[in-house]
């Protein structure tokens, strides 16, 4: 159940389901690495853009997150190589 007390960002979905979401503090932590990795694009964040991350990009940018910001786009790529989400 959506807690309307909290803000939350869209998540793209293979399979989309209405109101696929996770808490705003969460996709603004993602965000901090893509700004470091592709630069900024602030409509990711603010206009709905693509319908938000994808569950893949989420756990890619989060992974790197926990690294060095020095490391953000390596970690990046690592994460991203041989991910199969399905």
């Amino acid at each position: 159940m959506l807690d309307k007390e909290i803000p939350v960002h869209p998540v793209q979905m293979m399979r989309p389901r209405e109101g696929t979401y996770v808490r705003t503090e969460i996709t603004l932590r993602a965000y901090e690495v893509y700004k470091v990795v592709y630069g900024e694009q602030k409509a990711l964040i603010t206009d709905g853009c693509r319908g938000g991350f994808s569950v893949g990009e989420l756990i890619a940018f989060l992974y790197a997150h926990s690294f060095p910001q020095t490391e953000w786009r390596q970690r990046t790529d690592e994460a991203f190589k041989n991910m199969r989400l399905g």
